[in-house]
């Protein structure tokens, strides 16, 4: 029987606590020690990133944690230049671990004469030598399609659903709600896992970035709703459609999003709005208000990031982190006995 392969992990700026919490997880798996590389991101005065690998990379199979968050660019060029330097330091191969996968919401053209954002930057993720990519709830499937190589895509449905089955004593009042029609499938996937009803929120927009009116597709009347999305920015559109929800009788609402971009105002409207809670993973590093806020908690991904990091490094299967029964095991503790 072959011997496992010990894969080597190295992080970016961008997020270093859940690399930290990844390596800490594969420790637990590995029984064994596992630290990230070392390694110097920084930046000249002209703001230019320069990054130097401490330690001896030839021949390993190495895995970069980088989520190309808010500053995007700077966050993307720090993943395209780590490559690189893993390329030309003779790494066998290159993983890139993009738990949030920025410019993804440019999956289209929209209008004449505009560009499609996520597939430049496929492109020159592949150009910068990542052979795999492994990332969570992307914005749309088809963006796998863009890359040339193998994309990993994992999601939050499973993680969201042990933690509301943790948290949430009658599951026969509970009902999952989508903001918005094109997310219907995201917020199916996870009312299947838990046996619930579907309404969707169906919202018309005047102009862009306005919504100009929100109608309820379902009876909520009664019900405590769980928004479902991969993505809240802003957080005007999540707050606008608690609010229609409550106006059309829903008892409680709470949202459960994959990636808590949380820009500009969206902490304060989350706090100032009719939602009970705010549920987002670490995808994106949290900033200093989303901590001190009571309104949003953090579920970790470290687990199954660490697992699809072990499964890929001695090719097993990453589906079966689809599967809840195979997350109970691997989030044993997390969410109590479900």
């Amino acid at each position: 029987m072959p011997a496992s392969v010990e894969p080597k992990l190295i992080a970016g700026n961008a997020n270093p606590s859940l690399a930290r919490a990844i390596a800490r997880r594969m420790s637990m798996h590995r029984g064994d020690a596992v630290k990230l590389v070392e390694t110097r991101v920084e930046r000249f005065n002209d703001q230019e990133i320069f990054v130097e690998v401490y330690e001896n990379v030839r021949g390993e199979d190495m895995f970069i944690v980088q989520p190309t968050s808010n500053p995007a660019n700077d966050n993307l060029m720090e993943l395209l230049i780590i490559s690189d330097a893993l390329r030309r330091s003779s790494a066998s191969r290159i993983t890139a671990v993009i738990p949030y996968f920025g410019y993804a919401r440019q999956d289209r053209r929209t209008k004449a004469r505009t560009p499609i954002s996520a597939k430049l930057v496929a492109n020159l993720i592949v150009e910068a030598g990542v052979e795999r990519v492994l990332t969570m709830d992307l914005h749309a499937a088809q963006i796998q399609g863009f890359f040339d190589i193998p994309v990993d895509n994992l999601y939050a449905s499973p993680i969201f659903a042990m933690d509301i089955a943790h948290n949430f004593d009658d599951l026969s009042k509970l009902m999952v709600v989508s903001p918005d029609v094109g997310g219907v499938g995201r917020a199916r996937e996870l009312a299947k896992r838990l046996d619930l009803d579907l309404a969707i929120v169906d919202k018309r927009r005047s102009a862009p970035g306005e919504v100009a009116e929100m109608n309820v597709i379902g009876d909520v009347t009664g019900r405590t709703c769980l928004i479902v999305d991969d993505i809240c920015d802003t957080a005007g559109t999540l707050c606008k459609a608690a609010e229609v929800l409550v106006e059309k009788g829903a008892a409680e609402v709470h949202a459960y999003i994959t990636h808590g971009v949380l820009s500009g105002p969206a902490v304060g409207r989350i706090e100032k709005s009719v939602m009970k809670s705010l549920v987002i993973t670490d995808s994106i590093q949290a900033t200093d208000a989303v901590n001190a806020s009571d309104s949003i908690r953090v579920v970790p991904t470290a687990p199954i990031f660490a697992q699809a990091i072990l499964n890929i490094a001695n090719g097993r299967s990453v589906s079966s982190l689809f599967e809840t029964d195979t997350l109970r095991t691997i989030y044993q503790g997390h969410f109590g006995n479900i």
